[in-house]
């Protein structure tokens, strides 16, 4: 019984190992358009990287409380489960964010090759998401709430960008197709990961309205904008979670 939230740690890893193969398998092929040929990239294969990254941030909640549940907690379970976030909600969207930068450059104008080093950026976010699970495991503070943005929500804003680009919902799509704009999110993130500000968490120690109105209205606002946003849903919460966090502080739950 000890080792149920083990396996299903390891499966949350397996989900970002299998992501990993979807990303770097994406077949690219030629295309010619006015006498020019370009290297396509098939997204499609993307698209199942960013629903593993969905299915591994669900296993990650799940081993946690089966974890409590069954009483079994230990310090080797916790360090396992840095380990598969740093793949799964790490490793995974960093190589997201690679592709679509790739994809924006080639969109541009007499561009026919990238260089590495504009893919580069891209590759911080692994690299602060394994700096932000190493502090977290060290960090006696964040028992109630977190201090910076917890990599899986890193994990779950950028799986939806390959989504927001396929059915480019409100038209953000042409925001993500921008290099720009994708390096300001890149560089967003890393920040918020390794940021000292305390962020919400769900956790509840009690469901008075006093002490959690910013988590039951973050919970309000996510179920809501699903149906109306869309995949756009997420950017939203997102973005509403890190400014609710800033105007209202969470403090420690007493009772």
């Amino acid at each position: 019984m000890k080792q149920i939230p083990n396996i299903l740690t390891l499966s949350n890893l397996f989900c970002g190992a299998l992501a990993i193969i979807f990303i770097l398998h994406a077949p690219e092929y030629i295309a010619e358009f006015n006498g020019t040929e370009y290297t396509i990239t098939n997204p499609e294969p993307i698209y199942w990287a960013s629903g593993l990254v969905v299915l591994a941030g669900i296993i990650d909640f799940f081993d946690g409380f089966v974890a409590r549940l069954l009483k079994v907690s230990s310090e080797m379970g916790k360090q396992l489960d840095s380990l598969a976030d740093v793949v799964s909600f790490g490793v995974v969207p960093g190589m997201i964010l690679f592709r679509l930068l790739q994809s924006a450059y080639m969109q541009m104008p007499e561009v026919y090759d990238v260089s590495v080093f504009n893919l580069a950026p891209a590759l911080q976010v692994p690299c602060f998401a394994a700096y932000r699970l190493a502090v977290f495991n060290l960090d006696t503070r964040q028992t109630e709430h977190f201090i910076g943005v917890p990599t899986p929500a890193v994990g779950f804003l950028v799986a939806s960008f390959p989504l927001i680009m396929l059915y480019n919902p409100f038209g953000l799509a042409q925001w993500l197709e921008n290099i720009w704009v994708l390096y300001g999110i890149i560089a967003a993130l890393c920040y918020l990961m390794v940021s000292s500000h305390p962020m919400i968490s769900l956790k509840f120690k009690n469901l008075t309205v006093k002490d959690n109105w910013p988590r039951f209205l973050l919970v309000i606002l996510t179920v809501a904008s699903i149906p109306v946003l869309g995949y756009a849903a997420v950017p939203f919460v997102f973005a509403v979670y890190v400014v609710l966090s800033l105007i209202v502080p969470p403090k420690s739950q007493h009772g």
